[in-house]
C-alpha cells in the first residue's frame, strides 16, 4: 500500500526495541494504508479504524501459518505501527504453469481450514448501491453489469477475494500469500475466479484446466469447469465495478467487463 505517514529509522527502532532494523523503504504503490518495507520487516500503519479487523486478520494468520501455509505474522503492534515478518519472494512477471499449480496447491489447503468470519465477503460492497451510481455516471457499462444484480454468493468459509499477484510472492516453487484483512465468509470457487483473473488474464484455456485439475486433486467437494467459467465472468464483472467506483477511471475496468 501507499505511504500517508513519516516514520524513520530512528523512531521505528523506538518503537519496536526488541528487533533490528538496518534500512526502511516506503512503498511507492497503493492508497489505502502506510506501509514500509525493512530487510526482514513490513510495517504498516492502518489509516482505517478497523482494529476489530486487525485483530481477527492477526488471528487467522497464525492459524493459517500453523496449518503451513506460507502467511506473514503479525510480531508486534507499537503506538498504532503494526510489525510483520517479511516473507522471501518476487512477483512473477510471466506467469507459467508451475505459478499456476502452486497457486492451486495453496488455494486448496487454504480452502480446507474451514475458519470462520463473522463478515460477508461480498455484502460489504453494497453491490445494488454502486450499480445505482454506475447506471447514472456509466450507462455504457450498465447492461455488462446487470448480472451481477442477481448473483448471490454461498458460504463456504474465510475466502481472500484478492489474490492477484501483487498479493503473491514465490520463491522458486513456493508461494506466499499476503494481505487477508479485507476478506471475508464466501464462495470458494468466487476466490479461484479471482485469482485467475490475475494469475490467467487472457482466459488460456490449458491454465484453467491445469489450475482446476491440481486443486481438485486435493479436495473431496470437486470444482466444475463450466460452473467456474460463469463465475470467472461474475468475478470480473465484480472487480470492474470496483475500479470505476474507487479509481474514477474505467480503463482497467473495461478490461475486466470485456475480457
Amino acid at each position: 500500500m501507499g505511504v500517508k505517514r513519516a516514520l524513520s529509522l530512528q523512531k521505528l527502532q523506538e518503537l519496536f526495541p526488541s528487533y533490528s532494523f538496518d534500512i526502511l523503504s516506503p512503498t511507492t504503490s497503493g492508497v489505502v494504508d502506510t506501509t514500509y518495507i525493512s530487510e526482514q520487516y513490513i510495517i504498516k500503519f492502518y489509516e482505517r479504524d478497523i482494529q476489530e479487523k486487525i485483530a481477527l486478520d492477526a488471528d487467522i494468520l497464525l492459524h493459517l501459518h500453523s496449518a503451513a501455509l506460507n502467511v506473514p505474522r503479525l510480531l508486534e503492534v507499537s503506538d498504532g505501527w503494526h510489525l510483520y515478518e517479511r516473507l522471501k519472494g518476487d512477483s512473477p512477471q510471466t506467469i507459467k504453469l508451475f505459478h499456476i499449480q502452486t497457486l492451486a496447491r495453496f488455494m486448496a489447503q487454504f480452502h480446507a481450514q474451514k475458519i470462520k468470519h463473522p463478515d460477508d465477503f461480498l455484502k460489504k460492497y453494497e453491490i445494488q448501491k454502486t450499480l445505482s451510481k454506475i447506471k447514472k455516471y456509466y450507462f455504457r457499462f450498465y447492461k455488462e453489469l446487470e448480472p451481477l444484480k442477481e448473483y448471490t454468493m454461498q458460504n463456504d468459509g474465510f475466502i481472500h477475494g484478492d489474490i492477484f499477484i501483487d498479493n503473491t510472492l514465490f520463491n522458486d516453487k513456493k508461494i506466499a500469500v499476503f494481505d487477508f484483512i479485507d476478506g471475508g465468509s464466501g464462495a470458494y470457487i468466487f476466490d479461484i475466479a479471482v485469482a485467475l483473473l490475475s494469475f490467467n488474464p487472457n482466459n488460456r484455456p490449458l491454465y484453467t484446466k491445469v489450475f482446476l485439475n491440481t486443486y481438485n486433486q486435493q479436495r473431496a467437494k470437486k470444482i466444475a469447469l463450466d460452473e467456474l467459467k460463469k463465475t470467472i465472468k461474475i468475478a470480473s464483472l465484480f472487480y470492474g465495478i470496483l475500479r470505476i467506483e474507487t479509481q474514477k477511471g474505467t480503463s482497467r475496468a473495461k478490461k475486466l467487463i470485456f475480457r
